[in-house]
């Protein structure tokens, strides 16, 4: 065991451990979720990032000396690659506005910077957490960006899952685009189209939200970086925001820039509500396209049944065979905790007081998981649902021929009012509309069977009274 200090006095921490004193209070003081902030590593690599920045600034700045920022960039780049992420030990909702997840990754990067100096953890005469690692920053600023790039990453990634998800669906657009089926309205019988249009309506879904996603995330990019504590600057040197950006967005590779006035940049987390929003419309969208194909699927004997989805397991405990939309139902679940983050992320915004949000860690949890957790959902969505879906051919042609919705082509040719005596004719009759049409004298079978075909029925001026 080693021994460190702060005001509130002396407390032991293992010789192992890269954290110290304040992170082990943290760890007593915040026993909540259980989860720590290890399982955040787009955070703890962020965190990374911004310490490297400050330090290449501090060091440009004269706050540290070289062998300091050295050390200290060489720790930054370990955690960078992913190692010792195990030494975020504070839980991911903590009080103090991510105080103790600031001085946990102030300390870890002290210990590192010590160890590659050759010098044993807790030589904070050498490398301090407070003095070096956090110079010219405060909690306040620190935090704040660290959040937003770690939310800039995982947005990327949930992009490119998007992005794949989106693909599959186009992939099963082509392969339908021939295959006539009756449209619904208000889960009632409606005018055809073909199952390659249904499918690609989702792509145009999913497209649009990318497009949102993508644009939000750009909002990311401003930064409060030397604004300190409150938005001042007070503690960092004159010039120390512009380098400490400038270094931030080299490192990162993320198109930083300083916020305008800091003092609102730093009181001000508006952006989390916008991605928040973004998030839920993407959920919201995403679980009325699962809705779809479950309705779509529904069966395989008494419901809808226009797509077979592939078999992952089975369904039911008690009735042997029977096998249930299960993909689609986890995108669902994932979609209602999305939303449910968003509440949360909405009233966390809302609460924050004159010059600081104490409530930032809520913040970046909920945007984790929503971000990680749709990800992860578009990617079995996309492999293990909508790759493998099937179209039940044989029950799509016998409804078109059955259907009595058909006639609502015939409206441009024949009017409105005939159109209807034939539907309504064929429905007390039992007969098809092309039998009934030919019965009342209104048209031929072979006249209708040439008009009520999918490159007919499925584009807009394609039937009009010359094509009788």
């Amino acid at each position: 065991m080693r021994q460190e200090s702060d005001f509130l006095g002396p407390k032991d921490i293992p010789d192992h451990a890269y954290w110290g004193v304040h992170s082990a209070r943290a760890v007593e003081n915040f026993p909540i979720t259980g989860q720590t902030v290890a399982q955040m590593p787009a955070l703890v690599r962020a965190f990374a990032y911004v310490k490297k920045a400050a330090a290449a600034a501090n060091l440009a700045m004269g706050a540290i000396n070289e062998q300091q920022a050295t050390a200290i960039s060489k720790a930054c780049d370990i955690l960078i690659n992913g190692q010792h992420h195990d030494q975020f030990v504070v839980d991911v909702i903590q009080g103090g506005a991510g105080t103790s997840t600031n001085m946990n990754a102030n300390e870890v990067i002290a210990n590192l910077a010590l160890e590659t100096l050759g010098l044993a953890k807790g030589r904070y005469d050498v490398i301090h957490p407070n003095d070096h690692v956090n110079a010219s920053q405060s909690t306040n600023d620190s935090y704040p960006t660290s959040v937003k790039l770690a939310t800039y990453f995982e947005i990327q990634d949930l992009l490119a899952a998007l992005a794949s998800l989106r693909g599959a669906f186009q992939a099963k657009a082509e392969e339908f685009k021939d295959i006539l089926k009756i449209g619904r309205t208000q889960l009632q019988d409606a005018v055809p189209m073909t199952l390659g249009q249904e499918f690609n309506s989702f792509v145009s879904m999913i497209a649009a939200d990318e497009q949102r996603l993508r644009e939000s995330a750009n909002l990311l990019c401003e930064i409060n970086m030397g604004g300190t504590a409150i938005g001042t600057g007070i503690n960092a040197p004159v010039g120390y925001a512009d380098v400490v950006t400038a270094k931030l967005a080299e490192f990162s590779g993320v198109p930083v820039f300083k916020s305008s006035d800091m003092i609102a940049g730093t009181a001000d987390t508006g952006v989390f509500a916008d991605i928040s929003g973004i998030l839920k419309r993407i959920a919201v969208k995403l679980s009325k396209i699962s809705n779809d194909l479950r309705l779509l699927s529904s069966g395989p004997q008494a419901g809808v049944g226009d797509i077979k989805l592939p078999a992952r397991q089975a369904g039911s405990s008690i009735m042997p065979g029977k096998v249930n939309p299960v993909i689609p139902e986890v995108m669902n679940q994932v979609c209602f905790e999305v939303i449910g983050n968003d509440a949360a992320i909405t009233m966390a915004v809302e609460a924050g007081q004159l010059q600081l949000n104490a409530f930032e860690p809520l913040m970046g949890w909920a945007l984790h998981q929503s971000l990680t957790h749709l990800a992860a959902a578009c990617k079995t969505l996309q492999v293990n649902c909508v790759e493998g879906i099937e179209a039940n051919t044989g029950l799509l042609d016998a409804r078109i021929q059955e259907s009595v919705t058909l006639v609502t082509a015939l409206n441009p040719m024949i009017g409105y009012e005939k159109a209807a005596k034939i539907a309504k004719t064929a429905i007390a009759s039992g007969k098809s509309i092309a039998v009934v049409a030919e019965e009342l004298g209104i048209m031929s079978q072979a006249q209708m069977k040439s008009l009520l075909v999918a490159d007919k029925l499925t584009t807009p001026g394609a039937l009009t009274p010359e094509a009788a």
